[in-house]
């Protein structure tokens, strides 16, 4: 299995994920779009990719040019029927190219937050495993709508947090690859996201919560990318 990571910056990389995907044999590329404006080798050579999380937003195609030309890479690789897994901004882009409507939520989502699972996921299997619900990590401020024709798979109390389009495509809001190390470069940075301050993140409440759950959320986000591996080599 060839597995490429799609990275937008160096703390937001795929985590526990390339754990999962080493652990299963396959080999894992990571392509930064703002350092480069293709990816190692032609997205068609790809078993499977996963597009992760960033700061910036869905929206600023302004301030990073290169959104564009990722938007576009997803949109081939959906047409395409290339297993995809699109982890918060991620999932934000696929659902944009898909045709959801993808904007500012009315207030950011950040820590630990309750999500459930949907009818539609019991027969989901990469979601499905994971009803009827669990307390999943969080740091956004946008939302997304579900695509049409997409199938849409958790919630949490605020907004959408996962959905799947045709058979091969998933998109998460939560962040299920986030490593302890990365999450605590994020608590510690946070005061550079204007929205966390103005959401008012305690960063030690944060830390303390984090500490008792996130060797449990590490396992779920190992096994959650295992079964996307899997899929995508029954998929070959």
């Amino acid at each position: 299995m060839l597995v490429l990571a799609i990275v937008h910056q160096p703390d937001a990389g795929p985590g526990v994920f390339a754990q999962a995907i080493q652990a299963a044999g396959g080999r894992l590329e990571e392509w930064s779009p703002a350092r480069s404006p293709d990816p190692p080798r032609s997205p068609g050579d790809y078993d499977a990719v996963i597009a992760l999380g960033g700061a910036m937003h869905a929206d600023q195609n302004r301030e990073h040019p290169w959104l564009t030309a990722e938007t576009r890479t997803l949109r081939g690789l959906l047409d395409a029927g290339t297993p995809v897994l699109g982890v918060c901004l991620g999932a934000q882009l696929l659902a944009g190219v898909a045709g959801a409507h993808v904007q500012r939520a009315p207030t950011p989502e950040i820590g630990w937050h309750r999500v459930e699972t949907s009818a539609e996921a019991a027969d989901d299997s990469l979601l499905g495993p994971l009803a009827p619900g669990f307390d999943a990590l969080e740091w956004h401020s946008y939302e997304f709508s579900l695509p049409p024709g997409a199938t849409a798979l958790a919630r949490s109390e605020r907004c959408l947090q996962a959905f799947r389009i045709g058979a091969s495509a998933w998109g998460i809001q939560f962040h299920a690859e986030v490593s302890a190390h990365d999450l605590d470069a994020w608590i510690e940075d946070y005061r550079s996201d204007a929205d966390a301050v103005a959401f008012g993140l305690d960063p030690e409440a944060l830390r303390a919560r984090t500490r008792g759950a996130i060797a449990g959320w590490n396992a779920l986000g190992r096994d959650l990318c295992t079964r996307f591996v899997d899929l995508a080599a029954a998929s070959r």
